[in-house]
């Protein structure tokens, strides 16, 4: 049976009084040891204290605290109202994890924007949120000034992979969004080379 789109998604920024809808999408019960999307947005050393302290609240705090930032840490997407996936995008250099990288090298001067992560919401796959989503990260990125918006998914050909942990996702996923290949990295997931796709905003 062919799955159908969503009837109406829409995205928006992860401001404070929409933190417990990315929190949905992310760790919907809320773990203290689960993923807030973080490791991008703090330095190794700011990770490792929020796992020391307060058995995982601080994690959350300061998941919190970056939606207070001049740019939120990225976007949820909203089908009929309902948190269904979450975007992880903004400035590279607001992400010290890929400043500091030395396998995802820069490909140019151009002050991109980066998106690190990608999640749909399980129960909600196969229904056109992917491409919605990354579509209207892009769209919030221009509207902030973004002059292009880069990830750096696995180059799987036409090959399905496991996407675990190549949490974001495929060229072929970022194709359908209008991204195309700019550059190459030494970094690899699910045992496949990630690769540089930008599109111009």
């Amino acid at each position: 049976m062919t799955s159908t789109p969503p009837v109406h998604l829409e995205t928006h920024p992860v401001t404070p009084d929409r933190f417990e809808d990315f929190a949905d999408v992310v760790n919907p019960n809320r773990r203290a040891t689960h993923c807030w999307c973080l490791s991008h947005r703090l330095r190794a050393p700011q990770i490792e204290e929020l796992g020391r302290t307060d058995e995982g609240v601080s994690r959350e705090r300061a998941a919190r605290a970056l939606g207070r930032r001049e740019n939120p840490p990225g976007v949820v997407a909203y089908a009929d109202g309902v948190p269904v996936g979450w975007c992880s995008l903004g400035p590279r250099a607001d992400n010290p994890r890929l400043v500091s990288s030395r396998v995802i090298l820069p490909v140019d001067d151009v002050a991109v924007w980066s998106i690190v992560c990608v999640v749909v919401r399980a129960g909600h796959r196969r229904r056109g949120v992917t491409t919605g989503l990354i579509e209207g990260a892009v769209a919030w990125a221009a509207s902030r000034g973004a002059p292009a918006v880069e990830a750096y998914p696995v180059d799987a050909g036409d090959d399905r992979i496991d996407l675990t942990m190549a949490f974001v996702g495929t060229v072929r996923m970022f194709a359908r969004a209008g991204f195309r290949v700019v550059g190459t990295t030494d970094a690899t997931g699910s045992g496949r080379p990630r690769v540089v796709v930008r599109r111009d905003c």
